[in-house]
C-alpha cells in the first residue's frame, strides 16, 4: 500500500473474490471479479438483489441486477456461469446496467441480456458509440488512430505506428455485439433497486472525460457508490483524446465531473471497477486533482524547455516502460494534458514542417 492509499479506508479488507466467486460488499450487493488479459488484470462487477414489477395484480419478480460485465471471452462466460450456479440463489438476472461503453464493462452485455432475456441499461451516448465501435475501428486502433498518433509525434517510432494501424478489430474482438435495444440512463435520474424493504432509489451521476457519458450509481439509503471508472483507489482514471474527436478537452471534463461528486456523502462505501472497495471519496478526489496538477506542472516545465509533441511528452508523464497497449492510453492522456493547458491559454499549439503537432509555452 502506497502513502496515498494509506489515507483511504479499505473497510472490506484486502482480499478479493476469485473469478466465479462472490463476496457480500454491502447488504444486497455482491462483489465479483472478471479476469482481463492486460496489465490491469481484472474488473469488479456488482450483483444487486432486486425485483421488478410483473404487471397489475401480479407479484413482483425477484432476482438480480448486474452492474458491468467484463469482456466477452470464454473465461468470462465460464465465470458468469459459475456465479449463476453458486451466487444467485436460483433467482434470475432481471437487468444489466453498464456504467460505460469500454470493452471490459460492456463486452459480455449482449450475451447476458440474451441469456436472461434482460434489458440493457446504459447512457444513450455510450450505447450509440458502442454500436458504432463494433463495426468501425476509429478511436480504438486501425489506420485512423495510427495517423492521429503519428501526427502527435508517434511517427518517430514506425513500429508503434504499425502496431496501432494493425489493431483494426480491437474493440469488436472484445465486444462482438451490443444488445439491439436498451433503457436510457441520464445524469440526475433515479433507478429503483432492491427487494422488499431494502428497495430504494439510486441516483445516476453522469461523468465525462473517461467515456462519452459514464454513469455512476449512488445508493443514498445504502450509502454505496458504484463509481465505475470515475474514481479508482490505486490508479488514476485514463483520460484520453482520440482520433474521432481530435480537438477535445476531456481532462477538464473529467476534473469537473469528479468535483461534482463532492455532493455525495463523504462516508459512502465506494465500489470501484478496479482495485478494492474503500471509504474516503472526498480524500480520493483531492488526490486525483493533486495528481493532475503535478502532471500539468511537469507538462508546462517540459514545454518551456522546448516545444513538445504528445509522444515526446509521454516519458515525462509516464516514467516506466510501456507496451503498445499501454502506449495507446499514454499518448491519449498526454494529449489530454496538453489540450487542457492549451484551452486554458497556457500553451500554444503549432504544426511543424514535419507535420507533427507540438505545444510550447506562451
Amino acid at each position: 500500500m502506497n502513502a496515498l492509499e494509506s489515507q483511504l479506508d479499505y473497510c472490506l479488507g484486502t482480499a478479493a473474490p476469485e473469478p466465479g466467486r462472490a463476496f457480500e460488499a454491502a447488504p444486497g450487493v455482491l462483489w465479483a471479479r472478471m479476469a482481463l488479459p492486460f496489465q490491469l488484470n481484472h474488473i469488479n462487477v456488482w450483483l444487486l438483489r432486486d425485483q421488478v414489477a410483473a404487471g397489475p395484480g401480479a407479484a413482483a419478480r425477484e432476482g438480480w441486477t448486474i452492474v458491468d460485465c467484463g469482456i466477452d471471452d470464454a473465461a468470462t462466460r465460464a465465470a458468469w456461469k459459475e456465479l449463476f450456479a453458486t451466487a444467485l440463489g436460483g433467482l434470475p438476472v432481471l437487468r444489466v446496467i453498464v456504467t460505460h461503453m469500454h470493452p471490459d464493462h460492456i463486452g459480455c452485455a449482449h450475451w447476458l441480456c440474451e441469456r436472461w432475456n434482460a434489458r440493457l441499461w446504459i447512457s444513450a451516448t455510450d450505447y450509440g458509440i458502442a454500436r458504432i465501435a463494433t463495426s468501425a475501428s476509429a478511436g480504438f486502433g486501425g489506420p485512423l488512430s495510427a495517423a492521429f498518433m503519428a501526427e502527435h509525434g508517434m511517427a518517430a517510432d514506425r513500429e508503434k505506428v504499425g502496431g496501432v494501424a494493425a489493431r483494426v478489430n480491437y474493440y469488436k474482438s472484445l465486444v462482438p455485439d451490443v444488445p439491439a435495444s436498451y433503457r436510457r440512463l441520464l445524469g440526475g435520474g433515479r433507478v429503483a433497486i432492491g427487494s422488499g424493504a431494502a428497495r430504494a432509489n439510486w441516483t445516476c451521476h453522469a461523468g465525462y472525460g473517461h467515456a462519452p457519458e459514464h454513469i455512476s450509481l449512488h445508493g443514498e439509503k445504502a450509502r454505496v457508490l458504484i463509481s465505475g471508472d470515475m474514481v479508482l483507489p490505486r490508479i488514476s482514471t485514463n483520460v484520453s483524446v482520440v482520433d474521432v474527436e481530435p480537438e477535445a478537452d476531456p481532462l477538464t471534463l473529467y476534473l469537473d465531473s469528479i468535483e461534482r461528486m463532492r455532493a455525495i456523502d463523504p462516508g459512502v462505501l465506494v465500489l470501484p471497477s478496479h482495485g478494492l472497495p474503500f471509504r474516503g471519496l472526498h480524500t480520493r478526489i483531492d488526490q486525483l486533482q493533486a495528481h493532475h496538477d503535478e502532471r500539468f506542472a511537469e507538462t508546462l516545465e517540459a514545454c518551456a524547455a522546448a516545444p513538445q509533441s504528445a509522444f515526446e511528452l509521454v516519458p515525462v508523464l509516464f516514467k516506466r516502460p510501456l507496451d503498445l497497449h499501454q502506449m495507446t492510453f499514454a499518448i491519449g492522456e498526454s494529449i489530454a494534458h496538453l489540450h487542457a493547458l492549451w484551452y486554458r491559454g497556457k500553451l500554444e499549439r503549432e504544426i511543424g514542417a514535419d507535420g507533427v503537432i507540438r505545444f510550447r509555452t506562451l
